[in-house]
This record gives C-alpha cells, structure tokens and sequence, in this order.
C-alpha cells in the first residue's frame, strides 16, 4: 500500500503520548513526542496539560507543527501532559472531535485519549442518551469518558476499572487526572502502548521511537489487561482483566509502526525486512532492479534485495510537502493526488526488469496507477511483490478499512488483481511466511482477521458488512 492520503489506502486511528515530570517541560516532551508518532494520525492533533488544580487543552486540525505553529500550551508548574495524533475511524473529521477530550465531573477533572475502536460504543451510547445523557462529539472516546463519570467508584483507578468492564474492542488509552498520569491497554493488545523512564519523567507512547525524542529511555511495554497509574509515588501497575487471548494487531509491523519501533520485544525494521527476504524466496521473480513504493515497502524491498542479490534502487520518489491537502472524495482528484506524491525515476527503471514491492493492496487502485506510471517511465515489465496476504475482510479495531466487497481481493484472485493494476506478475507474500518474520515476538498472540476472517472480539452488532466510521452521526436515520 502506498503511503499515499488518498482513501484508496488502509489507515490506522492515532497515536497516544503522556508524560509526568516536576522537572521537565512535559509540555515540550508531548509536542517531541507527538511530532514522532506523527505517522499515525495527521488529521488533527492535540495536547493537554495540568498543574494539579486547572487543566487546560489545545487542538486543533491539521499536523502537530500547524497546530502548534504559534504556541505549545503551557501553564506554570505544569507537571502532566498528554497528547494525540488522529486519523479518524468512528466520527467526521472534525475540529470537535478532535482529542485530548477534558471533562469536569462529580470526581473531578479528567482529561483523555484514545487510540483504537470500541466494538460496542453504539449500543452503550445508545444505552446512555435513553437515559439523558448528552454527548457533543460524535466519536467512541466520549462513551468511555461517560463511563467514568458515571461510576459510582470511589477511586479514579477502580472507577476507571468499572467501566473497562463494560467496553469490548481495541484500546489504548492515555488518561490525565490533577496529579496522576493513567496508561490501559486492551487485554488483547490490539494496539501497542509503551512506558519510557528517565530521572525524573515517566512517558507512555504508542510506539517506542517516541521516546529518545522525549529525552526517555524504553523501560517496557504495557501489558495487554494493564493499567498502569504514575504519581507522585512513582509507577502502580494494575491487572483490570484476564487474558485469554493475544491478538496484536499484525499491521503495525507491516505497515503503521515506524520501522526503529520495538513492540513487545520485536523489532518493527527486523520483521519487514525477514518479511522482504521471504518474499524473495517465494516468488523466485527475477528482474534487474528492486523497488519499493515509498515510505511502507522500502524496508521489505531491502530484505528482498537482500535475499536475492538483485540491486535495490530509488524507483519512486514521494513528494513529502504535498500534506493532506488533496483527500478529496472525487476519483480526478485522488489521481491528482498520486501523481504530486510520487513520481518515477525514468534512469532508473528505463528498459529495466522491475521488481516493485509494497506492504498491501487495499483496492487495488493506487497500485495500478503506480504501475501504470513505471511504464510510461520506460519499464520493461513490472513484477509485484506485496509484504502482506491478500486483504479480504474489513477490521473493527481501529483501522479504517472498506466494507468487504469493496476490498479488491474479497472479489477477484490473485491473477484477476493482477490483470487490474496491469502488473506482469504478482505475489503476495504468504500468511505462513508473515507468521515466520515476525520471530522475536509471539507471532500466535497476533491478530491477522483481515486476512483469514477470525476476530477476536465481535464486531459491532448489526453491522455485517464492515466498519462504520459515521456510525453515530447515522444513527438516527437508521
């Protein structure tokens, strides 16, 4: 999949980021922080931050150097932060939607954010506004906040508990109160969450490569059921469920973690690059050169050039000042969008056997425009070689993905894809062989329903055909 903005690709939600300190500037640190994890949301970002009586919150539209462009929020002795990167999957793109949300309530003040998706936040909002409660936004982050405001729990930590009790789905949340800094991973561990030490700070992340930004060191990963609370008495970790079963979310080390991530002990570069030499060694293609669509199929073009001695060269080179300027709904302007992001290298490929490798095909679309641009470029011929199975059924833990007919491979094979992006040959890299690249970590605790249709937590209900991002706007005209 190229690592286009058009909504022929397949996209995660968000990245979390929290840090606690009496020394730093944990404002700075969030903003460094932010700027790392920007990969995985560039719809909106924001932070808010506290200095044990007032909270205070900026947001806004647009890339965390836009929204931040004057001004990091600030306010003296401020010691807790939180912040978040979002690319929407249940809610419009919207300046209300945008996170940390910060409510005040019975307990208090409590600020939020939130990276995955909740199976079951229809019914339970559905549920809530029968019985008069009002939400202003139209994302699943504002249920778990009402969930908590609703607990008759005397602690923060236990009613934080009671309301993990009653949401199904991924999670991973960032929560900040007046003097505590609260980590929650799902108990499947769909999404990753890390913890970052230094002398006197604590960070949580959604990925590791935000950590040495932040000026922290990596101390571990939250574990799938845990809670982790930092205070003034440092670190509380907390058991809110059994796991019964892992399911990591097999994408991010396809495709949305940035490859100098370690999640759950597994180098995210090492696995894309196994991932590359397995190709190789299953689709026995030969060529002259080995490309990749930049950024996601670079490190598994390496390990396929790796593997079979066939040089690796710059194909393709991304645009990366175009922004998000050109999402648009209508098909010229997704075209247009391709073309200002990539652009071939016509020296390079010219009369040249290409061996072309990206990490998906969702569509199908941007791949056969990239294919179509390599032979106007002067390519011989063009061999695919793709670093993930075939996607064929849509996700409901956080990634914005079609409904199943409208996933190429749930209705055409391999060579029928093939045929439509115009490529001379194809291969998909095995789900045995995905399995054998990601060795560090347990590759039987991930999650791989995308492509073999076994989820671990049921979908939202009603819903047979795949995820609705706008399911609480449409709501009412169901």
């Amino acid at each position: 999949m190229a690592d286009i903005s058009t909504s022929s690709e397949w996209h995660e939600e968000c990245g979390v980021f929290g840090a606690y300190s009496h020394t730093e500037d944990v404002s700075l640190m969030t903003y460094l922080g932010l700027y790392a994890l920007q990969h995985r949301g560039q719809e909106s970002a924001g932070i808010a931050v506290t200095d044990g009586a007032w909270m205070d919150v900026s947001r806004g539209m647009g890339l965390v150097n836009e929204v931040f462009r004057h001004q990091i929020p600030h306010m003296d002795n401020q010691y807790i932060a939180i912040g978040h990167v979002r690319y929407s999957t249940t809610g419009s793109s919207l300046l209300a939607n945008t996170q940390p949300l910060i409510v005040n309530y019975a307990g208090g003040k409590i600020s939020l954010a939130h990276n995955g998706n909740l199976t079951n936040a229809a019914q339970i909002r559905h549920e809530m506004e029968q019985e008069g409660n009002v939400f202003q936004t139209s994302i699943d982050t504002e249920v778990f906040v009402n969930l908590i405001a609703k607990s008759k729990k005397t602690s923060i930590e236990d009613k934080i508990m009671e309301s993990l009790k009653k949401i199904k789905g991924a999670y991973c949340l960032t929560i900040m109160t007046e003097d505590k800094l609260i980590g929650v991973r799902d108990p499947h561990g769909f999404r990753p969450l890390c913890i970052g030490k230094s002398n006197d700070a604590w960070v949580l992340s959604s990925e590791s490569c935000a950590l040495p930004v932040a000026g922290v060191k990596y101390m571990r990963d939250v574990e799938p059921g845990e809670l982790v609370v930092i205070d003034k008495n440092g670190l509380k970790s907390y058991k809110f469920a059994k796991v019964e079963k892992k399911a990591a979310c097999v994408f991010e080390y396809i495709y949305f973690a940035r490859p100098d991530s370690v999640i759950d002990g597994q180098s995210v570069h090492d696995a894309r690059f196994m991932m590359g030499r397995i190709l190789a060694k299953e689709s026995g293609f030969k060529g002259d050169v080995v490309i990749s669509v930049p950024d996601s199929g670079t490190t598994a073009a390496t390990g396929f050039s790796y593997e079979s001695g066939i040089p690796f060269v710059e194909g393709l080179i991304k645009n990366r000042y175009i922004g998000r300027t050109f999402i648009q709904p209508t098909q010229k302007k997704r075209d247009t969008a391709v073309k200002l992001k990539l652009n071939p290298i016509v020296s390079a490929v010219r009369g040249k056997n290409v061996i072309m490798v990206d990490d998906s095909i969702v569509r199908g679309t941007t791949s056969g425009k990239i294919v179509h641009m390599l032979r106007k470029a002067g390519a011989k011929s063009i061999h695919m070689c793709v670093s993930s199975p075939p996607i064929g059924y849509p996700c409901y833990y956080g990634i914005d993905t079609s409904i199943r007919k409208e996933l190429i491979a749930a209705t055409k094979t391999v060579d029928e894809i093939r045929k439509y992006i115009g490529a001379d040959s194809l291969h998909f890299l095995s789900l045995e062989g995905l399995k054998k690249s990601i060795k560090d970590a347990d590759s039987n605790d991930m999650c791989y329903a995308c492509f073999n249709n076994y989820y671990p937590v049921e979908g939202p209900k009603g819903d047979t055909v795949g995820n609705d991002k706008y399911v609480f706007e449409h709501a009412k005209n169901r």
